[in-house]
């Protein structure tokens, strides 16, 4: 059957979704999506990665600061949804706006939840070190994603996946689940299962302020907030270059956990740089030095010729 639907979602993330909504061939009559933002070094106005794809699709794009007006209100109920998809929106839904589509506002959730509510629940995973996460298709209230849950899957996190990577994987899993959660709303297939009272956890935003790695906590530790913050915004450290102490973002490691020595002391240097940690030690398999292209860790070397005893801050 398909169903008038108003997409709302922002990030690179929420495209798969809204591709494979139209792909099946739903009527989506509005796309809302976060204001043009300055950014670069031009700081050019940039449409959202949604708004780039509703109007490749021909779909119109709404970008209000808010959905608290009268006004605003009254126009998304003028489209007649019959059900509204979120996806990484990024503007909370008063609940005058989560009664207007028929069958209410589907949310797509990159978590297990209750655990990792909130705005970065993919990094977050990843730096807790969960071996696994996934993506469920929840009925969205006025809390922060406290609604019941229709349907989910999970997924295994590998010793070794960037958030990057991962959100990638949950982001096609994801627009799969959505469209199967829009095939069953209709004839009553969807179930709601209320979130458990325990194990509730936030995925607060990224702040600039814990992106510094720190040697002195356990490899494993620094491992997965090293993954968990590539390839954005970076895990990084301080190493003296050329006589300079230069900032240098580490977005790949591996774990060596046999190795020891005092933390941020670069145990072996050419082609392989093992960095010891509190215990343990971690091997820099891909790093990126400021204003250049991330790189292996050989070729960062032939040009910052670190040595073994060199002490990253």
């Amino acid at each position: 059957m398909t169903l008038r639907i108003v997409f709302m979602g922002t990030p690179e993330f929420s495209v798969p979704t809204l591709m494979e909504i139209v792909g099946q061939g739903h009527d989506v009559v509005a796309c809302y999506t976060q204001p043009p933002r300055k950014a670069g070094r031009g700081m050019e106005e940039r449409k959202s990665a949604v708004h780039q794809a509703a109007e490749t699709l021909g779909i119109p794009v709404r970008c209000p600061q808010s959905l608290k007006s009268e006004e605003e209100r009254a126009a998304l109920a003028e489209l007649a949804p019959d059900a509204a998809v979120v996806v990484a929106y990024g503007l909370l839904l008063p609940q005058a706006v989560l009664d207007i589509p028929v069958h209410g506002c589907l949310n797509l959730h990159a978590s297990l939840l209750p655990r990792w509510r909130g705005a970065a629940p993919i990094n977050r995973a990843i730096m807790a070190g969960d071996p696994e996460t996934g993506v469920e298709v929840m009925r969205m209230e006025a809390g922060l994603d406290t609604g019941p849950v229709y349907m989910a899957e999970k997924l295994a996190i590998g010793q070794d996946l960037t958030a990057g990577e991962l959100h990638d994987r949950l982001s096609v899993l994801g627009a799969d689940l959505m469209v199967r959660a829009l095939a069953a709303l209709p004839r009553g297939g969807l179930v709601p299962t209320p979130q458990a009272e325990e194990g509730v956890t936030y995925a607060r935003k990224l702040d600039k302020a814990e992106t510094r790695i720190d040697w002195t906590r356990p490899a494993r530790e620094v491992h997965d907030h090293v993954r968990g913050l590539s390839p954005f915004p970076g895990a990084w450290c301080e190493m003296e270059i050329a006589g300079r102490s230069e900032r240098v973002k580490v977005l790949r490691s591996a774990l060596d956990e046999s190795a020891s020595g005092e933390p941020g002391t670069l145990l072996t240097a050419g082609d392989e740089l093992l960095v010891a940690c509190g215990s343990g030690a971690v091997r820099l398999v891909q790093l990126q030095r400021a204003g250049k292209k991330p790189m292996p860790a050989a070729e960062f070397q032939r040009g910052a010729q670190l040595g073994a005893g060199a002490r990253l801050s």
